[in-house]
This record gives C-alpha cells, structure tokens and sequence, in this order.
C-alpha cells in the first residue's frame, strides 16, 4: 500500500503535512486460534472517563472505501481486506463534554496476537481508515482514536467561548486520547477473541511520531515497540520555528519565486553531493555542507516562460532560512530548512495585485494565529523579526508542558522493556531532522551515553528523504522498519541498518541501507552508487 500523503495548494503545490503509517510486514508471529465474537462487548471506563457509547459492527470482506477528509478532495480504495469486526467507543471526561472516539479494527481470522496502535497527522489525532485497513491485512488489531478535536486543519476546537485555548481538549490532542486509546484498544482486543494481545505496537509519522514519543515519555508500558517517524516533538518550538521563512521573506520584502527556490537548492545539492563519494545526487550528510547561496547572485532562471535573475536581495533570504530562526541580537532559536530540502515552508502567491507575498504553511500558521495570538485570521505578515522571538518565548512558556514531547527521561520506558525505532528524512522539509537528533543526543546525556540508550532507542537518518517519505524525496526510505520493529521487540534483533529504496525518475530501483546513528554512509568508491553493497557505514565527520 502507498503512503497516502497531505497535499496543500497555496499559489504553488506544498509538500506533505504527514503521511498515514502504510500497511507493515505481519513478521513471523503465526495466527493464534482464537475464538472471535462481535457483540455484546463490555468495555470499562480508562481512569477519568466515561463511557458514551460502544457499537461493534461486522464487515464483509472486500474492499475499504476511506471518504475525502479536508484538505484530501479524493476517495481512497484499499482492497483486499478481510472480514473484520469494527468497534467504537466513544469516551467523555466529565466537566469537559468532549467525545472522544476510540475506532478497534479486529480481523476475522488471521490475527497474530498483535496490537497496532495508529496515530495521526496535522492538527487530526489519528487515522481515518486507510492505515487501519493496512494493519490488519497485514494481521493486526489496530486502532486510533480522534481524541474528540477536528481533522487535519480543523482547529475550530482550539478557542472556548472565552476565546481562551482550550486546554482539556489540547491535553486530548497532546497525550491523554492515545493512553486511552491503547487501554480501550487491548480490552476490547482481549473481549473479541477471548484472550489478550502478545505484542502492542504504536506507528506514527510526524504528529504520529510525536505521539509515539509522548507514549514512551507519559504511558512507558502502553507498547511494546514505537515506531515513530518524522516525530513532530518540539512542538511548542518547531511550529514557530517553521513560520521564520514568512518572517524572513516579510520583513526583508523579498519573494524569491518557485523556481528561484528550486536554483538554489539544485546548485547546493549539485555542490555538496560528492562529500559523501558517491555521485547519487544526495547530500549524505547535510551539516557538512557549506554552499553559500551568494555564489548564485546574478544567475538567471526560467520561470514559467520568463528569465529572471537571482539577486544578493534572494540570496540573503535564503541563507537567513537556511541559518533559521534568530532573535534580533543573533541568539539561535532554533534549526533552518535543511540544505538540500525543499522550500515549501517558504511558500508564495502572487496577490490580486500582481505581487508575489506569504502563503504560510498551514500548520506553523494555524499555531501561530489560533493557539498564541487566539486570532485565526490574524495577518502573520505583519510579523516583524522581534516579535518573532518573543512568539517563540510564548509558546515554549505556555505550551512546553503540554505538549512539548522532549522530556530525556525514558527511564521508565527503557525497564518496561520498550523499543523504540525512529527514521527522519535528512530533506524533511517541515520538520527538520536536528530536532530529532538534538533530542536524541540529550537522551544519551541523561540516561548514561549512546550505548546504553542503543538498547532501547535507535534513530535513522534517510538522505534525500523528504517528510514521510513525501513525493518530492530523491532518497531512498525505509521499506519495512515495523518489520525491523518487530524483530527486535519479539527477536532480539537490535537493527543495525534499515533497508531502504527508491525508484529513481528513468525507473530503476535504488537501494540503500541507511545507518544507525551516529554514523553517516559512505561509498566504497566502486560499484553502482544505486546498489546498497556499495556503501559502507562509517563515523560522521563532526
């Protein structure tokens, strides 16, 4: 099954928000005879909760039809899926009058004894059905939950009627709804087929992974394993962050056009490919590369039919989001685009008027706008360098506890005997990989160094790989990491590398397998660079 991937239109296509997780390898683990029950199902109330409602619907074999959920205008199709029983139960918390809902997923037959929990994308709590149905093909229970908020854009439950944020509902969207989505998930596992699941397993890609972050870090023996891609931890921090590139372009009223963006990023690409030895058209390791964007100055590119000529007014808009976020006496705040990714958090339009100004990535502005100024229609263009860091300093005061998901101390997850595996795309255009790594370094730092945080914790860095795994990556991403997941879980088999791949634009597969940090690949210096037997994994040069 591909990944399905949000796509937003603002003057020009944006990138992926997220990526629903895809179906995963159902391993070796062999179908348990069980016996399999559709109704009358109990469920007890998760600590602080009420139970609204439960359904328990049996479905036919066959294919799935996921209805377009905004911004997606298209049906979605996944065929082959088998007789399952489809659950609900609605939970409240009393004094908050929400309603939430818990959706368990439970195949027929074939089912391995495993639990997969999905999480979700954007500003959406979980899954809408495409990632169900891929988990338990693949013989799965799975479940999700919508913790009682809106879809992917949809934070119209943001603000109370005070036009406050709403705090309970964020606690929701942040970490209660999945705890009690795991709890829920395994009892109605455990009332379906008469005995408890082997294994719990959570899959998530960017609000997902922050998901799967927050579980081992508040819930440690929710799962078993986590596989937490892209993980949007940080959040208080990065989602201001990744509005600097509209603050640059604003304030130093300069709009490079797409295709000015585009020269930019080829000549750094073209420029810092052979760091690595390989001549495979990534960057292998972006901190290493110095391109200077001033080396453009006065280059002219084609844009939709007319010549325009790249300016140091461009180039200095470029190394500013490059750089990232500062404050006005030259303090870092936080990481920029990653060389080598794609400009989309940097997206413009061209106005009624004819002129080129902002269109802000949705997420970082809706967090902006609705959560620390509590204006959805504030106009983030009049954003001014200064005010920039004090929004920083807002939203790491009021939001860093809630829902900042960068606590170290994975103590307790480490002595539940939870694993943990994560891969971030070294071009993730919206989430950038330093975040991921800084994190993981402060993890060694309290918890006694990087072997032993390798028992339990393993990151993977993907070159040329955009936001999970979006159609704008270049690199090759992992082809089966809940398959690598599971075999450490239920094997032992710490992973070593992840087998990844890509097909390229002339239709040959490309291989790779990616390294565990902190090494970095490295070609042999023979052999096809789209072979993975010719790469090496080798310390990083910084």
């Amino acid at each position: 099954m591909k990944r399905l991937l949000i796509i937003f239109a603002a003057g020009v296509s944006l990138a992926a928000a997220a990526c629903l997780p895809a179906a995963a390898s159902a391993g070796t683990t062999r179908s348990a005879a069980v016996s399999f029950t559709c109704s009358s199902i109990s469920v007890n109330a998760p600590e602080g909760t009420t139970v609204e409602s439960v359904t328990a619907v049996s479905r036919e074999a066959g294919t799935v039809t996921v209805p377009p959920v905004p911004p997606f205008t298209n049906v979605v199709e996944i065929p082959d899926v088998p007789a399952y029983c489809d659950v609900t139960v609605t939970l409240t918390h009393p004094g908050v009058g929400d309603h939430a809902k818990v959706r368990i997923w439970l195949p027929e037959t074939g089912w391995t004894g495993r639990f997969q929990a999905l999480g979700g994308s954007a500003f959406a709590a979980g899954d809408y059905g495409a990632g169900l149905a891929g988990a338990i093909k693949s013989g799965y229970a799975a479940a999700t939950t919508d913790a009682g908020v809106g879809t992917y854009l949809d934070t119209g439950w943001a603000l109370n009627s005070d036009g406050e944020v709403d705090t309970a509902l964020l606690k929701n969207f942040a970490d209660r709804s999945q705890h009690e989505m795991a709890v829920v998930g395994k009892q109605v596992v455990n009332e379906v087929y008469g005995r408890p699941v082997s294994y719990s397993y959570w899959t998530g890609c960017s609000t997902g992974g922050r998901q799967g972050y927050m579980e081992a870090q508040r819930h440690p023996g929710d799962f078993d394993g986590i596989l937490a891609t892209a993980p949007a931890i940080n959040w208080d921090e990065f989602e201001v962050a990744t509005l600097w590139p509209q603050v640059v372009m604003n304030e130093e009223n300069t709009f490079p056009s797409p295709c000015e963006f585009s020269a930019f990023n080829e000549a750094a690409v073209k420029a810092c490919d052979p760091l690595d030895g390989a001549p495979d058209g990534l960057i292998g390791d972006p901190a290493t590369c110095t391109f200077d964007p001033r080396k453009l100055i006065g280059k002219s590119v084609e844009c939709d039919g007319e010549q325009e000529t790249i300016t140091a007014a461009d180039a200095a808009v470029v190394r500013k989001i490059w750089d990232g976020p500062r404050t006005p006496s030259g303090r870092k705040l936080w990481s920029g685009i990653p060389i080598g990714a794609g400009f989309d958090l940097a997206g413009t339009r061209v106005d009624a008027d004819g002129n080129r100004v902002g269109a802000p990535f949705p997420v970082p502005a809706t967090w902006v706008s609705t959560f620390l100024k509590r204006q959805p229609s504030y106009d983030l263009s009049t954003i001014t360098y200064a005010e920039f860091a004090k929004l920083f300093e807002q939203s790491q005061a009021e939001y860093d506890a809630i829902i900042g998901t960068d606590d170290p101390n994975l103590s307790a997850f480490r002595r539940s005997g939870g694993k943990l595996l994560t891969w971030h795309g070294q071009a993730d255009q919206l989430i950038p990989a330093q975040g991921t790594v800084d994190y993981r370094r402060r993890v060694e730092l309290a918890m006694g160094g990087a072997a032993r945080v390798d028992d339990f914790y393993r990151l993977f860095l993907a070159p040329g790989v955009a936001h999970c795994a979006g159609p704008t990556s270049t690199g090759p991403a992992p082809t089966d990491a809940l398959g690598a997941l599971t075999a450490w879980v239920e094997q032992g088999k710490a992973p070593q590398t992840l087998s990844a791949a890509i097909t390229d634009s002339s239709g040959k597969t490309v291989t790779r397998e990616l390294c565990r940090y902190p090494s970095v690949s490295r070609y042999t210096g023979h052999g096809d660079p789209a072979d993975a037997g010719s790469y090496y994994c080798a310390p990083a040069r910084h």
